[in-house]
């Protein structure tokens, strides 16, 4: 007594009704496939971009000006971080970017940092 429900349909002569027949797979294909469709790969990338700006403010700057940026973004080879305090900003640009430039290439040596911009943020 078997349901027809549940029974495997085989495709019409000549045609694989729109499904190729697979075999196998490595994980890692699936798994990259996976990541891609998520957006996971992002997250994680920005996550190291994140270690890799607290490591070279850590490295660069007086421990009390670190809890006043964040990272906002990195586009085209362009960091932006938000600074909640223009004299700050000031100061970062000025005195401590070309430091913390060199501290994010040796952190990051597989990714573009060719500048960093400061703006204004609020938190």
């Amino acid at each position: 007594m078997a349901n027809d429900s549940f029974q495997r349909r085989e495709p019409a002569s000549g045609s694989d009704g729109g499904r190729r027949e697979r075999g196998p797979e490595p994980l890692a294909d699936i798994l990259s496939r996976l990541f891609v469709s998520r957006g996971w790969g992002r997250k994680s990338e920005r996550l190291r971009l994140e270690a890799a700006w607290e490591a070279a403010l850590e490295a660069v700057v007086p421990r009390s000006l670190r809890q006043h940026t964040r990272v906002a973004s990195l586009r085209r080879g362009v960091l932006e971080v938000e600074v909640n305090a223009a004299p700050l900003m000031q100061e970062l640009n000025q005195f401590h970017k070309r430091r913390l430039l060199a501290a994010l290439r040796q952190a990051l040596p597989g990714t573009t940092i060719a500048d960093i911009r400061f703006r204004a943020g609020a938190w």
